[in-house]
């Protein structure tokens, strides 16, 4: 009930143009600390992001130089729904004057070239930026032609001289806006929801060892929403400061950046029974509940559950199509790869999406 409530508020935000859920800084801290050496010289694209709110754009502003980047590019929606309510660029020093005719109504574009103490106390922050910005000294800030939408013809082509984006896309907006990241070949680490996973492209490019996941994936994030975004259940909205958060348990970091974590195997202790791993009712493969429970010695397909992929290390398993492994070929069913719904059911009874992989390092 909870699932299908998030997710009717997830499509309801994109229709009234609310799909924009703000990453707090610490979550993005935590997962980006894992990369910084693959930032060193390259061009940063945040292009969901309105430099005014984004703690994406504060991250990558304020350790512009201990990154080494390049360059820094981030534009925005317009307008951003949480207009102002989040990261005050300009801070709240009355003596630094905001920029006059800031663009209120227009998406904005923020090209970061170069950052420098140009206030003298020492240390390089979002004032040093506002001055910058204010002298348009080897920095830019101007309003977009049109709506700040990635699609857009501007858009990709800022895109196009970007070597890694990095930001959090509108969940309802997933598949097509990795689908543009893909066409151009660009480099990239975006939270999505983990349901994207069973969609076809996504599953697809899994498949392919072109998507997997970063680091800091489950558990809790909090997201800043729009004041009059409708949270049914209490447990999963806070209001600080006056400022509205949304809690959700299931976003993931999707990523094609080389990660450490992917060439650790899995350490595995169980042995194959029968009577432990039943097999499904349309396909040759043995079921799997727990990732911990993947049998060492067993070199046949397997189906894990989605939270497979938080470990899967491309030398140790080979993720295959469930369409190969089918019993039955004459049924009708949906071309896709993941055993789920009733067509993965045992003795009758549905289980949970499955993923099917085979150990390229079975043990006797």
């Amino acid at each position: 009930m909870v699932k299908t409530t998030l997710n009717n508020n997830l499509h309801k935000a994109h229709r009234a143009k609310k799909d924009e859920f703000y990453t707090q800084l610490v979550d993005i801290e935590k997962e980006l600390k894992h990369y910084k050496e693959q930032f060193r010289n390259k061009v940063v694209y945040c292009n969901c992001d309105d430099p005014f709110e984004s703690n994406f754009f504060k991250y990558f502003a304020s350790n512009f130089n201990a990154l080494g980047l390049k360059q820094l590019i981030a534009t925005s929606y317009k307008p951003s729904p949480i207009a102002n309510t989040q990261l005050s660029l300009f801070g709240d020093d009355k003596t630094l004057a905001k920029p006059k005719g800031r663009p209120k109504v227009t998406a904005n574009k923020f090209i970061i070239n170069e950052v420098s103490d140009l206030d003298g106390d020492g240390a390089f922050d979002l004032r040093d930026i506002a001055q910058q910005l204010k002298a348009n000294k080897n920095n830019e800030w101007t309003p977009l032609k049109y709506d700040g939408d990635f699609r857009s013809e501007e858009s990709v082509e800022l895109l196009k001289q970007a070597d890694i984006v990095v930001t959090n896309p509108p969940f309802s907006l997933f598949r097509e806006y990795v689908a543009q990241l893909v066409e151009y070949n660009k480099k990239f680490l975006i939270l999505g929801d983990q349901n994207a996973i069973t969609y076809k492209e996504t599953f697809k490019l899994i498949k392919e060892d072109k998507l997997w996941l970063g680091y800091d994936n489950g558990g809790t994030k909090w997201f800043q929403v729009p004041m009059d975004y409708d949270i049914p259940t209490e447990t999963r909205k806070k209001i600080v400061n006056g400022v509205k958060y949304f809690s959700m348990g299931r976003v993931v970091w999707f990523t094609n950046l080389d990660t450490v974590k992917r060439q650790q195997e899995i350490t595995l202790y169980k042995k194959y029974s029968k009577n432990e791993y039943p097999e499904y009712d349309n396909y040759e493969a043995i079921n799997v509940n727990k990732v911990s429970d993947i049998p060492m010695d067993y070199k046949d397909a397997m189906g894990v559950p989605v939270t497979f992929l938080d470990k899967y290390n491309p030398s140790q398993f080979q993720i295959i199509s469930s369409n190969d492994i089918r019993k039955n070929n004459n049924v009708p069913f949906k071309e896709h790869g993941l055993i789920k719904d009733k067509d993965g059911a045992i003795k009758g009874k549905p289980v949970y999406v499955r993923i099917v992989i085979k150990n390229k390092k079975p043990q006797k």
